[in-house]
């Protein structure tokens, strides 16, 4: 095998490559990172390149990336690398393998290995056969909700090395009261760098970007001070504080018995996104599983459609957004024939929120964006009191409609026929 010689990473300047707003990071060598920043804020891109960049500068580092769910990677940290070396004109001095999942130097012999904290044992002992592990980089950090996960592997990263020791975590800061606030934000110590950064600092944005963060601005102002500005989330007023991330296998909570099934879609498109939930209802001992979700801006009928055909439900009832008719009846001729429109009832916002508030209701931890949306939906203060109503806002409730959708018939329906009356499903 010919290995290749050395690229000059020098063709470009770095400047025109990662763009301002890092350098403080960019040269930090202490033992933790800690960046938060809101959305298209270019803190993977940053990162990524800054990885590739130092792996070339320290042919002794090896770098471990991690995330709370494994198959996550592919997607993200691992794709955000690869670009990074096509930035750097190094693509060629790395081995991109999917099976395992790992980045490897032909001519150093350095690797970049990738670990998700829901395979435990994958974690538990990360050896090199070259140089020393003295890297660890933990991408989407906020949905790492065990402070114990962190400790053990930060502990990972010890030894002698001739190579500085780093830790670095990125997150989006959906809420006040997690650990990585208190751990790295909320103290002054020289071995921390903690830092926010914001879409402001991305001058690779185009205008279509930018004019959905000043329609957020104008129209969202608690999600632009979150998502835009970089700020926690303050979880003062949630709605739903009835709900846990916990591993389970949903095909085993299918086999329980009298176990009903739920499937909902709030439609979107351009500023809010389309929103799909999939859940189990177990009545008897009020308790709701979420074990799918989508969420997505931009989607065509035929790519909802496509949607829920790939991930297998198109056989399903799925009670949809009833002010959207006419997508409802172009998905049913898509395919997905048993869906419905939920139906607009006087108070039905309120009146699902009460009906899920009774459920203890575990989250998988693969469903990431349904847990933003139960941190960060809160109910309305009155801007002259500024104390809570009973209404909520009109923000971080896609997929919590779509929810509400999907249960609706087992209420709804259990009022009816105390009533009488004939069930419309």
């Amino acid at each position: 095998m010919t290995l290749p010689t050395r690229i000059n990473t020098n063709v470009r300047s770095m400047k025109e490559i990662v763009g301002g707003g890092y350098g403080k990071a960019w040269n930090y060598r202490g033992r933790y990172l800690a960046i938060k920043g809101g959305r298209g804020s270019k803190k993977s891109k940053t990162m990524a390149l800054r990885w590739m960049k130092m792996l070339k500068q320290y042919e002794s580092a090896n770098l471990l990336v991690i995330r709370q769910v494994f198959k996550d990677l592919r997607d993200s940290a691992f794709a955000d690398l690869e670009w990074a070396a096509h930035q750097l004109d190094v693509h060629n001095e790395w081995h991109f393998k999917v099976s395992p999942l790992e980045i490897v130097n032909v001519i150093t012999g350095q690797k970049i290995l990738f670990r998700g904290l829901d395979k435990p044992m994958s974690v538990t002992s990360i050896t090199v056969t070259k140089g020393q592990l003295c890297w660890c980089w933990m991408e989407e950090a906020y949905q790492i909700h065990s402070e114990d996960a962190f400790d053990k592997i930060d502990m990972s990263i010890r030894g002698r090395t001739d190579v500085f020791k780093q830790i670095v975590v990125t997150l989006n800061p959906w809420n006040d009261k997690h650990w990585i606030k208190r751990r790295f934000f909320d103290v002054e110590d020289e071995d921390i760098l903690a830092m926010t950064t914001t879409y402001q600092c991305n001058e690779f944005l185009d205008e279509a970007d930018l004019k959905l963060f000043r329609w957020m601005k104008e129209n969202r102002p608690r999600r632009y001070r979150i998502e835009g500005e970089g700020h926690w989330g303050i979880s003062e007023g949630v709605i739903f504080d009835n709900w846990r991330v916990e591993e389970f296998n949903h095909q085993d909570i299918a086999k329980i018995p009298d176990i009903k099934s739920a499937f909902g879609i709030d439609f979107g498109y351009t500023a809010d996104p389309t929103a799909f939930i999939s859940a189990l209802v177990d009545m008897k001992a009020k308790r709701l599983y979420i074990f799918d979700e989508h969420s997505e801006q931009g989607m065509l009928t035929s790519e909802i459609a496509d949607m829920v055909k790939r991930k297998g439900y198109a056989k399903e009832m799925i009670v949809a957004d009833g002010q959207e008719k006419r997508l409802i009846e172009e998905l049913r001729r898509s395919g997905i024939s048993r869906i419905v429109a939920a139906r607009k009832l006087p108070h039905s916002i309120i009146a699902g929120i009460q009906f899920l508030q009774d459920f203890e209701i575990i989250v998988h931890p693969t469903c990431h964006e349904v847990q933003v949306e139960f941190e960060n939906y809160v109910w309305k203060k009155d801007k002259v009191s500024d104390k809570q109503i009973n209404e909520p806002i009109d923000e971080y409730n896609h997929l919590i409609d779509a929810l509400r959708y999907a249960v609706e018939y087992l209420h709804v329906d259990i009022k009816k026929r105390r009533e009488g009356r004939k069930l419309l499903y």
